[in-house]
C-alpha cells in the first residue's frame, strides 16, 4: 500500500535527522505548515488538497 509521511515544518530538520540515522538519507517527505493541531476540518482538508501532488511524487517515484 502506497504511503507518505507527512510532518509539519518545524519538525524538518528533526524527521530529516531520524531518516539518515535509520538509514534514508534523502528520504522524501511533505513538510506543511506548523501547526495543524488547532485547525478545523475544513482547513485540514484545504491543506490536505494543497499537498496532494506533493504526496502524488513521492509516490511515483516510489513505484
Amino acid at each position: 500500500m502506497p504511503a507518505a509521511a507527512v510532518c509539519t515544518d518545524k519538525f524538518r530538520t528533526t524527521a530529516e535527522a531520524m531518516a539518515r540515522l535509520h538509514g534514508f538519507d534523502g528520504y522524501r517527505f511533505v513538510a506543511v505548515p506548523h501547526p495543524i493541531a488547532s485547525l478545523e476540518l475544513p482547513e485540514l482538508a484545504s491543506l490536505a488538497a494543497a499537498t496532494l501532488n506533493e504526496v502524488l511524487a513521492i509516490w511515483e517515484v516510489g513505484e
